[in-house]
């Protein structure tokens, strides 16, 4: 059978992608169709065809799954947020497990460690406790999320799995650059001035940070901005980030407050968290409870341990350790990271924590090696890239017998499993928690052992 670009044809959908797309063959062709769902029968019509496989849209639904259900946003299938809010919560976190399953399978070959079904939410809606919005002009001034696979911006006036305050925000925020007549960044020229609103909001505190993001070494209307923005709930804090690099990064380097602290504060169980707009926080705040308390209990800790904490951020778990444990050593590249992590000790009277500036896969050898601090558990929670590595090599040097590995990317895990076992580690456990509802993403924790 021919497949080319505009035909159509009936397709069963048999599986799910990591993007949420429907995963059919048609003679055994791969066809990729986003908004199909397994368990469907769909009518489509052939928009891109490659060597090996295609992409077909949905026409009409002949079969509809048991699962699909009415996506409440108007922004579905335009923006590129929520890619399963058309799948019932409960499916979606089985189709999580099962993509951890598959990856461990196939890049790990690991078939003898059952994963258990990922840890939802109660209301898995409005959990969102950082947003970040993209600003451009076309006819109009633009504020919301990327189109998928464009730098096409889609407005957005209500978005249901962020804080609700950032709706207002960006209402707010359209009638500052209508008064102040500012310049929208191209990033086609690299000129213009407003460039990103980022957000953060405290999930306890409801301390709310705005920072505004320019192309330039200067911001004049100060003033005005602080006069629009006075009156929104809850705002401590306005800053201004300047970043005039050309490029997908946020935020540049140099930030400025113009109101407020300059950032907030927030709560994970007891510990208590200064949070500026460059420190890296779980987005989740709810989940992120449940994350390190599987992290802990994998940890399973008696008090007289020595603990490295790689990638450590702003110490959020090298703190919730500490409390448990001997001494805990955390390590992060990002300077200001280190900084918040040593006053977010000071301010929760921890003060066997300590901290280091630099790569993990240089400083844990140079700790155990020239140092001679001997670790009893390591806990990684590298990038989506997975870790370095020169690290896994330097743990395969240690003594330890336990990693506890807290993972965004079940494939980069699975690689790093997978190259452990070259010096005897194996998985015993592992636990998906859902802290990105709604989407296709996945956060899970896993127990590696000698």
């Amino acid at each position: 059978m021919e497949i080319k670009k505009n035909v159509y044809f009936d397709i069963d959908i048999i599986d799910i992608g990591i993007n949420g797309e429907g995963i059919g063959k048609i003679d055994n062709f791969t066809i990729f169709v986003d908004g199909a769902l397994p368990n469907e029968t769909v009518h489509i019509k052939i928009i891109k065809v490659k060597k090996n496989y295609g992409y077909g849209k949905i026409i009409n639904i002949i079969k509809p799954s048991p699962y699909r259900q009415n996506p409440h946003c108007k922004h579905f299938g335009k923006c590129g947020g929520c890619n399963l809010l058309h799948l019932s919560y409960d499916e979606q976190l089985k189709i999580k497990s099962k993509f951890v399953q598959s990856n461990l399978k196939k890049i790990a070959k690991i078939d003898n460690v059952k994963v258990p079904k990922a840890i939802g939410m109660d209301i898995p809606f409005n959990y969102r406790n950082k947003a970040s919005f993209p600003i451009n002009f076309t006819d109009n001034v633009n504020i919301g999320f990327y189109k998928p696979r464009s730098h096409n911006i889609i407005n957005i006036d209500n978005c249901i799995i962020q804080n609700p305050i950032n709706n207002v925000i960006i209402q707010k925020f359209k009638d500052f650059i209508k008064e102040s007549n500012i310049s929208i960044y191209d990033e086609n020229t690299g000129k213009g001035d407003l460039r990103h609103i980022v957000t953060r909001v405290g999930n306890k505190t409801n301390e709310l940070l705005i920072c505004i993001v320019v192309n330039n070494n200067k911001f004049l209307y100060k003033d005005l901005l602080i006069e629009n923005f006075k009156t929104i709930p809850n705002l401590d804090s306005i800053v201004i980030n300047y970043n005039t690099i050309n490029n997908n990064v946020i935020l540049g380097d140099k930030t400025e407050t113009i109101m407020g602290k300059g950032y907030i504060v927030d709560y994970i169980k007891d510990l208590k968290f200064n949070i500026s707009p460059l420190s890296f926080y779980q987005v989740n705040p709810i989940q992120t409870e449940v994350l390190y308390e599987i992290a802990l209990n994998f940890c399973n800790l008696t008090g007289n341990e020595i603990v490295f904490d790689a990638y450590c951020g702003i110490g959020t778990i090298s703190l919730f350790l500490a409390k448990n444990c001997k001494k805990v050593y955390g390590i992060e590249i990002v300077p200001d990271a280190i900084k918040n992590a040593i006053s977010n000790a000071e301010l929760n009277n921890i003060n066997n924590a300590e901290f280091f500036v630099g790569k993990s896969e240089d400083v844990i050898p140079k700790l155990i090696f020239k140092e001679n601090i001997c670790p009893d558990v390591i806990v990684v929670d590298p990038p989506r890239k997975g870790c370095d590595k020169i690290l896994l090599d330097a743990i395969s040097k240690t003594s330890i017998k336990k990693l506890v590995y807290v993972s965004c990317d079940n494939a980069t895990l699975a690689r790093d499993i997978d190259y452990l076992s070259n010096f005897g580690f194996k998985l015993a456990k592992i636990q998906p928690v859902d802290m990105f509802c709604m989407t296709t993403h996945i956060e899970c924790v896993a127990l590696i052992t000698r």
